[in-house]
């Protein structure tokens, strides 16, 4: 099984299902809950050897059993943001030093190195709670640009700053905070790349992806908004550079299944189920599907439309029973 600095060095297709059915055959004999879903499908790990056909584990099992397979405590447990009596997501992390390697060479994948920029971040709702692998990532790497910080709700602090930095920009913001930035100050943006990450987090109403995005480019006078794209149960991100379209760190792919069959994948440009395979994940569950719809093409790249309603799952989630 290779270690984290291997896995972000991967070059190609060949070295992926190398390393993936490598950490597939590993976590499916220390991951106990993966293990136990995997004997309840009747799977036997050594006669898989196509990476498409790793069966990925239904996330809403880290919220009810311990998605582990370390040596020794995690370092750290990230979690995800819930509303008023949903139980989180827990992403048991074994060492920050493989977060950090992950998130660092995927951000230098797409933008470079962040110390050519000021990084600021709008997390509002991130910043109000433990445990956001989010918020871990931005103060890093705000760390690292040497510019930049947290605004949780000052608005004109961060225009003021924004404006008297010379260097090339990241606003970070989750999207209710980026849609009242907008509405509320305008203001125009120069030499920056807007960032959004995330939905409305029920404080405003959802819209589609489109037309939010139309209402950004016009308050704040940028072509496009990128996005970020990533959970609590990942390690790694994928960016969008512009009309929602994401792209994967080499270690990372993602695959759509059918809905109403989860162990069914379809067709390049089909519209499914997102599953997620990020080889960063080395001692948590690296296969994941996810309760988000999307279409992946033939480049590799993927949109994601929006969530799958439970009552359209016929999927056989068996250890949540």
């Amino acid at each position: 099984m290779k270690g984290i600095d291997d896995i972000v060095t991967i070059r190609n297709d060949e070295e992926f299902s190398q390393a993936a059915l490598a950490l597939f055959r590993f976590q499916a004999e220390r991951c106990e809950p993966y293990r136990q879903y995997l004997e309840l499908l009747g799977i036997n790990p050594a006669e898989v050897c196509r990476v498409e056909d790793i069966p990925c584990l239904p996330i809403e099992l880290f919220k009810s059993h311990t998605i582990y397979c370390g040596e020794g405590e995690p370092e750290v447990v990230f979690t995800s943001s819930s509303t008023t009596g949903q139980t989180p997501s827990r992403h048991p992390m074994a060492r920050l030093s493989i977060y950090e390697r992950a998130f660092t060479a995927a951000f230098r994948q797409f933008y470079g190195d962040p110390s050519e920029y000021g990084i600021y971040a709008l997390l509002p709702s991130y910043l109000q709670r433990k445990g956001s692998s989010l918020v871990y990532m931005a103060d890093h790497l705000i760390s690292a640009a040497g510019a930049g910080g947290f605004y949780l709700d000052d608005y004109e602090r961060l225009i003021a700053d924004m404006e008297a930095d010379p260097k090339p920009k990241i606003l970070l913001g989750v999207s209710y905070a980026l849609w009242e930035l907008a509405e509320r100050y305008a203001p125009c943006l120069r030499n920056t790349i807007v960032m959004e990450t995330g939905g409305m987090k029920g404080y405003r109403e959802e819209i589609p992806k489109a037309e939010f995005h139309r209402i950004l480019t016009s308050a704040f006078g940028v072509e496009r908004i990128h996005s970020e794209y990533g959970m609590a149960e990942l390690t790694s991100q994928a960016y969008s550079l512009g009309e929602g379209v994401f792209r994967t760190p080499r270690w990372m792919k993602v695959l759509v299944r059918d809905i109403n069959d989860p162990f069914t994948l379809l067709a390049e440009g089909s519209r499914g189920g997102v599953n997620i395979i990020d080889l960063a994940n080395i001692y948590s569950c690296a296969f994941i599907e996810t309760q988000d719809v999307g279409r992946r093409f033939a480049d590799d790249s993927f949109t994601i439309e929006g969530r799958i309603d439970r009552s359209e799952i016929r999927g056989c989630n068996l250890l949540i029973q």
